[in-house]
């Protein structure tokens, strides 16, 4: 049986120079090659990046714009980091380091959102509900790259709450403040509750489960996982911050 990744988070474990761009150029190529529109490179263990590792993340985010996908750098080491400023490329792709994201504080007591709508999610029509929640977002300030991850991230808890916890009951919120946008996937199934910091439970490599909130965290700001305050069910918290 055939299949090919949507999106992919490739881990790579080698200076970006002359040397190692090869090997990692062909992983990626021929993940675009078979349709993968959303590539997210973890670049922790990269301490070193040369002219040709340049190239190659240049070459690789422009051949996914013009596809209509992204490619993003996460976890860049502070050495890396310097080096992709000086070339550039901060304002060319979106890229985090490893000390980038920060807590995100609780909203103040009392603090009402601009505007927040819920919509129910036909599970057959998945597309329509991710649609519908980036369309509320218009006004706000968020990037067209931006807007693509809280596409991502949303589309991930909405397939989750279909998948495996109840067809007709999933509902979908998207509420605006001054300065985040906070979507809630409910349902009224099973699940585990997670706060911000905790692992999912089972993710280890060769886990089933636990995949879904390590992406959406990848996406977001912030990702928890709650029982709802009553009935049975669970409230998926996605958060980005406007910055």
């Amino acid at each position: 049986m055939y299949t090919q990744p949507n999106i992919a988070v490739v881990s790579v474990n080698t200076d970006l120079d002359v040397r190692g761009v090869p090997r990692v150029k062909a992983q990626i190529e021929q993940l675009i090659d078979s349709g993968c529109r959303r590539i997210v490179l973890n670049m922790a263990e990269v301490s070193y990046i040369d002219s040709c590792g340049m190239g190659f993340i240049v070459c690789a985010v422009r051949r996914m714009k013009t596809l209509g996908g992204l490619m993003s750098l996460t976890n860049v080491q502070p050495t890396a980091f310097k080096a992709l400023v000086r070339m550039g490329l901060i304002d060319f792709m979106p890229i985090s380091t490893c000390a980038a994201k920060s807590r995100v504080t609780p909203l103040a007591p009392g603090t009402h959102p601009s505007f927040q709508t819920t919509f129910r999610v036909d599970p057959n029509k998945m597309c329509d509900a991710r649609s519908r929640a980036i369309a509320l977002l218009k006004t706000l300030p968020f990037t067209s790259d931006q807007k693509f991850d809280i596409e991502l991230a949303v589309g991930e808890a909405i397939g989750n709450a279909v998948d495996h916890a109840c067809e007709k009951g999933v509902l979908t919120t998207v509420s605006a403040y001054p300065d985040r946008v906070v979507i809630d996937v409910s349902d009224c199934g099973g699940g585990f509750s997670i706060s911000d910091e905790e692992e999912p439970p089972e993710t280890g490599q060769f886990a089933e489960r636990g995949r879904g909130v390590k992406l959406m965290r990848l996406l977001m700001d912030a990702v928890s996982i709650q029982e709802k305050p009553s009935g049975n069910g669970t409230i998926v918290r996605l958060v980005k911050m406007m910055r």
